[in-house]
């Protein structure tokens, strides 16, 4: 596993913490960008897993560990298949080949471990 070592449990929950010093040091950047996400992935003509399953897709392709840790277990929140998550894995490896190919199979054992909660 990439960045995330230990899980991606531990790794998001690391994130967390870093992100909560710069919620307290810079809270307008952190607060416009809690807003941007929250009014992109709110329901709307496409339904808020659907649009996590891009975000996953993205962060597969941008290789972003972090991005895949919380975008997995929104999607787990939100009742995601495996299916769901191996055919959006699938896309991502078709669009972005050998590295997505790679961070897919992250994105997959991070599904797995998060599932499992």
């Amino acid at each position: 596993m990439s960045d995330a070592g230990k899980g991606y449990k531990s790794l998001t929950q690391s994130i967390s913490k870093s992100l909560h010093t710069m919620r307290a040091d810079l809270p307008e950047v952190m607060q416009a960008f809690n807003d941007l996400g929250r009014a992109a992935s709110k329901d709307g003509a496409l339904e808020r897993k659907t649009k996590e399953l891009i975000a996953l897709a993205l962060g597969v392709a941008a290789r972003c560990d972090g991005c895949i840790g919380f975008h997995v277990q929104a999607l787990v929140k939100l009742g995601a298949t495996k299916a769901e998550v191996e055919e959006t894995l699938a896309m991502a490896v078709y669009m972005g080949g050998g590295p997505s190919l790679m961070y897919s199979a992250n994105a997959l054992a991070a599904f797995e471990e998060m599932s499992q909660a």
